[in-house]
C-alpha cells in the first residue's frame, strides 16, 4: 500500500539542514579575532624574551664589571696594607705628625707676621730716609744752581779773542782772581806764572818751558821765549791780554800763554792746556849758545 508524502514533515526537514547565514560569519570573525590574539600573544612572549635576553647580557656585563672593581679594590687595599707596614705608621704616629704640621704651621704665621711687622719698619725708615735725602738733594741743587749762576755771571765778565795764531780763544782772564774762576770751571788745565827776565834761563811752566826776554811796559808788550818739543820758539813783541799761542805734538788744539801784567822785570799771567795735556812731560831746554 502506497503512502502519501506529507508537505509538514519537508519544511521541518529543510529548516534543520541549513544554518543560518550570520552564524557562520560570526564563526570567522570569531576565528579571525582568535588568530589575532594568538599571534599577539606569540609577537608579545618574542619580544619579552628578547628583552630578557638582552637585560640577563647587560647584567651579565655588569656582574664582570662589578668582579673586575671587586678585584681592583682587593689589590688596592693589599697594596696599601703592604705599604702601611712598609711606613710604619700608627695612628698615634699620624696624630703627631698632624700635631707637628699645626705647629710648623703656627709657628710660621708667626714669622710672617713678624716679618711684616720688621716690613713696615724698614718702609716707615726708607721714608724718613728718603725724605731727608730728597731735601739734601733739594739743597744740592739750590747750590749747584747758585754755582752754576755764578760761573755764567763769570763767564760774561771774562772774554774770549783771536790769538796771534789766528785761533779762537777760550776765555781769557785778566787777572788772578778771573784765572781763579778758569781753574773753577774745569773746561782747561790753568797754570799760573811769574816770570822773571833772564838771558838764558827758562822756567817751567806746567808741561812747558818759558823764558822772558823782554818788557816794554810803556807799550805793554813783550818778548817770550817757548821750549816745547826739544826746540825753541819765539814769541816777539805779544801785547799784554793777547792768547799767545803754539802747538804741541800730540795736542789738537792749541797751548795758550796770557799775560795780563808786568813790570819792567816780571810778567804775570797762566798758560792754558787743553785737558790732561798737563800730564806731559816738560820740555828739556835747548843749549845755551
Amino acid at each position: 500500500m502506497s503512502s502519501t508524502p506529507n508537505p509538514a514533515e519537508d519544511v521541518h526537514a529543510t529548516d534543520a539542514g541549513a544554518l543560518p547565514r550570520w552564524v557562520i560569519l560570526l564563526f570567522a570573525v570569531a576565528f579571525v579575532l582568535v588568530g589575532y590574539l594568538l599571534y599577539a600573544s606569540y609577537s608579545q612572549n618574542q619580544a619579552l624574551q628578547k628583552g630578557l635576553a638582552d637585560a640577563n647580557k647587560k647584567s651579565m656585563t655588569l656582574v664582570a664589571e662589578i668582579d673586575k672593581t671587586n678585584t681592583r679594590v682587593a689589590d688596592l687595599k693589599g697594596k696599601l696594607d703592604v705599604t702601611s707596614q712598609k711606613l710604619g705608621l700608627t695612628q698615634d704616629e699620624l696624630a703627631r705628625a698632624r700635631g707637628l704640621a699645626q705647629s710648623l704651621k703656627k709657628e710660621q704665621q708667626q714669622n710672617d707676621q713678624r716679618l711684616r711687622q720688621e716690613i713696615g719698619q724698614v718702609e716707615s725708615d726708607t721714608s724718613t730716609k728718603f725724605g731727608q735725602v730728597a731735601t739734601e738733594i733739594s739743597g744740592t741743587k739750590s747750590d749747584v744752581a747758585a754755582t752754576k749762576a755764578d760761573l755764567e755771571a763769570t763767564k760774561g765778565k771774562l772774554q774770549s779773542t783771536l790769538g796771534d795764531l789766528g785761533v779762537q780763544s777760550g776765555l781769557i782772564a785778566r787777572n788772578h782772581d778771573e784765572v781763579q774762576e778758569l781753574k773753577r770751571m774745569g773746561e782747561r788745565d790753568i797754570f799760573e806764572f811769574t816770570l822773571t827776565k833772564s838771558a838764558n834761563a827758562p822756567q817751567h811752566v806746567g808741561p812747558i818751558q818759558v823764558q822772558l826776554r823782554k818788557v816794554d811796559t810803556k807799550k805793554y808788550r813783550f818778548t817770550l821765549n817757548v821750549v816745547v818739543d826739544d826746540k825753541s820758539i819765539e814769541k816777539k813783541d805779544k801785547t799784554v791780554g793777547e792768547p799767545v799761542q803754539f802747538y804741541v805734538r800730540g795736542a789738537r788744539a792749541p797751548y795758550e800763554i796770557v799775560v795780563f801784567e808786568v813790570s819792567k822785570v816780571t810778567a804775570k799771567g797762566y798758560l792754558s792746556t787743553p785737558k790732561s795735556a798737563g800730564a806731559a812731560p816738560p820740555a828739556t831746554p835747548p843749549p845755551a849758545n
